[in-house]
């Protein structure tokens, strides 16, 4: 259930795409299998923000007033938030615990580095 992923489009400010390897320099030759039930969770939490972004398409293109779009834009913020803290928890939980165990201490750098981009 790996999937490669082409690019990544960034946040408003810059507005560019970048290769996933730009985007995390220190794992992008990592893979993570997932379980189905994490795959499905994942998947459908990133089709329901896919159709909420899609719905704030349709507003402009009927030229919604500004604060309900701006509502719904938060509401997307939001729920992409949620999708980065349930896959930032099992990441902690799988993949950090892991490569502790193992005696990959490395990866308690790469996840401070992850926590300050994300904090940003």
């Amino acid at each position: 259930m790996n999937q490669k992923i082409e690019s990544v489009q960034l946040p408003e400010e810059n507005q560019e795409t970048m290769p996933p390897s730009e985007l995390n320099c220190s794992c992008s030759d990592k893979t993570k299998e997932r379980s189905e039930k994490e795959y499905k969770d994942l998947m459908n939490r990133l089709k329901r923000i896919e159709g909420q972004v899609r719905g704030i398409q349709n507003m402009l293109e009927n030229d919604a007033y500004c604060t309900e779009v701006l509502i719904q834009v938060a509401a997307v913020n939001a729920a992409l938030n949620s999708f980065n803290k349930a896959l930032l928890a099992n990441h902690v939980r799988t993949c950090v615990a892991d490569n502790i165990r193992a005696g990959n201490d490395e990866v308690i750098d790469e996840l401070v580095i992850l926590l300050q981009k994300l904090m940003k």
